[in-house]
């Protein structure tokens, strides 16, 4: 248990954002099944738009650090490329 006020401050801090970056994660996990989904039904237009969403929610999180940034990079990298399948 911390001592000090400022440790047990940051022991306060560090759990606030910690369910902020869990949600966050949370979030973006969601919307990348929506894009997984759509991209299953095979649908090109649902699929883009879902994947538009989802690369929006992925750099935010990588950019707001809840997620690492080339992780979003290589989910969209991924995402991409399915989206791009459809169409051929």
């Amino acid at each position: 248990m911390a001592n000090h006020k400022s440790a047990k401050t940051r022991i306060k801090r560090n759990n606030k954002r910690c369910v902020i970056n869990s949600a966050r994660r949370s979030r973006a996990r969601t919307f990348v099944k929506k894009a997984l989904e759509a991209i299953a039904s095979s649908d090109k237009q649902s699929a883009l738009d879902a994947f538009k969403v989802a690369e929006s929610e992925l750099a935010r999180a990588a950019q707001k650090g809840a997620i690492d940034k080339q992780k979003a990079s290589r989910i969209v990298s991924r995402l991409s490329k399915k989206v791009k399948a459809i169409a051929a």
